[in-house]
């Protein structure tokens, strides 16, 4: 749960080598839920969805690199529900086997996207009103998802609790992940709960003080 319990609901289920996180976002008293960035949690996801009997309104996807996508077949062969992308993340998407084999990892394609996202997008889907914010640097095409009601943001591989994501595979930039950091996530409130990719859920004013890899870079001390 988050500090709005009262307005959404925020289950993490993350397993296997990757170590990433596969959110299941639910309004209260809604029957739909949103996946965001189905990976090796995605059967623990399915389980909670036939126990429940929830259905999945969409699969929403910050980017394409494998660990992020590795449980889309699986989910949406059980689950049938549209596949939510940036068109610039279409590469790695497409390519995701190869990413498969690079890693040594059993990997089922994913299906063909049936939704672009693009910045500025209010995405409603049971009950969620989700802001898509376009944060280009660890990968192409990345974004996040902006709950402003509930004072939620999934942000992928973008920023960590003290950390960031990297900018040195294929496609990423340093200086505009700082980019996107700085526009598009410290630009949210403070009290904003941050759902990253890795990891435990954060706040945006806890890494706006407290994050190495933010305060020296924004050359303008504390952000």
């Amino acid at each position: 749960m988050t500090r709005g319990a009262e307005r959404i609901e925020v289950r993490c289920f993350a397993a296997g080598g990757f170590g990433e996180n596969t959110y299941l976002v639910r309004a209260p008293g809604s029957g739909e839920v949103v996946a965001i960035d189905p990976g090796s949690g995605v059967r623990q996801l399915l389980r909670v969805l036939d126990g429940e009997g929830l259905r999945l309104a969409a699969v929403l996807l910050t980017h394409s690199h494998i660990d992020h996508i590795e449980g889309v077949a699986e989910l949406v062969r059980s689950a049938p529900a549209p596949v939510y992308l940036h068109p610039e993340a279409l590469g790695w998407y497409e390519r995701a086997g190869d990413q498969a084999a690079m890693f040594g990892v059993d990997f089922e394609p994913p299906p063909p996207i049936d939704r672009e996202l693009r910045a500025g997008d209010q995405l409603e889907l049971g009950g969620l009103r989700l802001e898509v914010r376009y944060t280009p640097g660890h990968a192409p095409g990345h974004v996040i998802f902006y709950e402003a009601e509930a004072g939620v943001a999934f942000v992928g591989d973008v920023v960590f609790q003290g950390s960031i994501g990297r900018s040195d595979l294929p496609g990423g930039d340093f200086a505009r992940l700082m980019r996107s950091i700085r526009e598009e996530v410290l630009t949210l409130p403070d009290e904003t709960v941050l759902y990253p990719g890795h990891g435990p859920a954060t706040t945006v004013g806890h890494e706006r003080v407290s994050n190495p890899f933010l305060v020296p870079n924004l050359g303008i001390g504390y952000a």
